[in-house]
């Protein structure tokens, strides 16, 4: 999806199309709506406090402003443009809608996140139709199907890579962005689109990684590919060296995943400015509780439970600490989360100001999956776990153990 959550935004308020937005800001942020009924921005030059971008828009990237850079920092390359705060539940629902439509059409999917899918089309109908005039006339029919059925489903465009394997289609489906439709299906074309680009586009080449090819005089995807496969093996190791070797030419053999079980669900909040938990408890406590609520809800529109629940704390000098409990029966209840957080919460150390605070399910399980309630024959009820409706007054200094 082209600057998705940005994207979403424009449906909402389309007369921002065409100029630079950035997403990222609080609740604070939200347009105003005026007494003649237009409504008033925030923008970048009067924002104070250390978020992150989450997406912008093209016109805003095109200022130097991109996701992971921080607020204060795009201010100063783009003071006019507008911020508007997140809004991740609005997100969700337009991917839901997105990945639907293009369902109908290719059944095959590899779902990787809220924005970003992979397609098998090898045995949709239509696909292998070609004409003397275009050999391609199949695909490159269906692919512009995919993307009328993602516009008719949400308003929103796409770009699609439409290549053999996926390393290949997750770079062509960025050369054309926004909107864009590129076919890379002979392997002849890969050293003049893809060679020229930076290494570090390949998905998987970090910026560590990214870092030491730089060092040994490795810039492009061209230059990498051109590496003796043993020089990268001495530099990297066996298995990276080979991979290396592979990616450069194109050359990937995964399959396309229908179904991933995730390992756990999390949701976690970073602060526009420091928070301490005795004097800032009040603002605290219900941002915790409204975190285990979300993955709550999570977990019971995914139709999950979980058996352990973790908290997550970043401290004013960036120090991390988790702490996790085993729960006494798997769980998608808030409240019982709530509790259970909680006294996780008491064991970590609340004497220091902090950046963000998390809520983390693990271990979970397929609720359809699990046992019928055991009966207690002389209570003649079920057996739960006590106190799933109490709460805890978190942050308050008589927990501190």
């Amino acid at each position: 999806m082209d600057a998705f959550y940005a994207s979403v935004e424009l449906l909402r308020y389309p007369e921002l199309r065409g100029q630079p937005v950035v997403i990222g800001g609080g609740r604070r942020h939200h347009p105003e709506v005026q007494a003649d009924g237009s409504r008033r921005y925030a923008t970048l030059r009067d924002y104070t406090g250390r978020g992150v971008i989450t997406t912008a828009t093209y016109p805003a990237r095109a200022l130097g402003v991109h996701s992971g850079m921080g607020l204060m920092k795009a201010a100063a390359l783009a003071p006019d443009a507008i911020l508007l705060p997140v809004d991740f539940d609005r997100y969700r629902h337009h991917s839901r809608l997105f990945k639907a439509a293009v369902l109908q059409i290719a059944p095959v999917m590899e779902d990787r996140g809220i924005d970003e899918i992979y397609l098998d089309l090898s045995d949709v109908p239509g696909a292998q139709d070609a004409t003397e005039a275009d050999p391609l006339a199949g695909i490159r029919a269906l692919a512009q199907r995919l993307k009328d059925a993602v516009h008719a489903a949400t308003g929103l465009s796409c770009s699609i890579g439409v290549t053999p394997n996926k390393l290949l289609s997750k770079l062509a489906s960025d050369l054309d962005k926004p909107d864009g439709l590129t076919l890379l299906l002979d392997p002849a074309d890969v050293p003049g689109r893809i060679w020229p680009l930076p290494a570090s586009r390949i998905n998987g080449i970090g910026p560590k990684a990214s870092q030491r090819l730089a060092e040994l005089g490795v810039h492009t995807v061209g230059e990498l590919a051109a590496a003796d496969p043993d020089w990268l093996i001495r530099h990297f190791g066996v298995n990276q060296g080979h991979w290396l070797h592979e990616v450069a030419h194109g050359r990937d053999d995964r399959p396309v995943v229908t179904w991933r079980e995730p390992k756990s669900l999390s949701r976690e909040t970073t602060f526009e400015r420091d928070l301490h938990p005795r004097g800032d408890r009040a603002t605290l406590s219900p941002l915790f509780t409204r975190l285990c609520e979300q993955v709550a809800e999570d977990l019971q529109r995914k139709g999950y439970v979980a058996r352990t629940v973790a908290v997550k704390l970043r401290y004013s000098d960036f120090h991390i600490v988790t702490r996790s409990l085993s729960l006494p029966a798997p769980t998608q209840d808030a409240a019982t989360i709530r509790l259970w957080a909680g006294r996780c919460l008491k064991t970590a150390p609340l004497d220091q100001r902090l950046r963000l605070l998390g809520v983390r399910m693990d271990r979970l399980l397929r609720a359809d999956e699990l046992p019928a309630p055991t009966v207690d024959r002389e209570g003649g009820g079920s057996k739960a776990p006590s106190g799933g409706a109490q709460t805890l007054p978190l942050f308050d200094d008589a927990e501190q153990p």
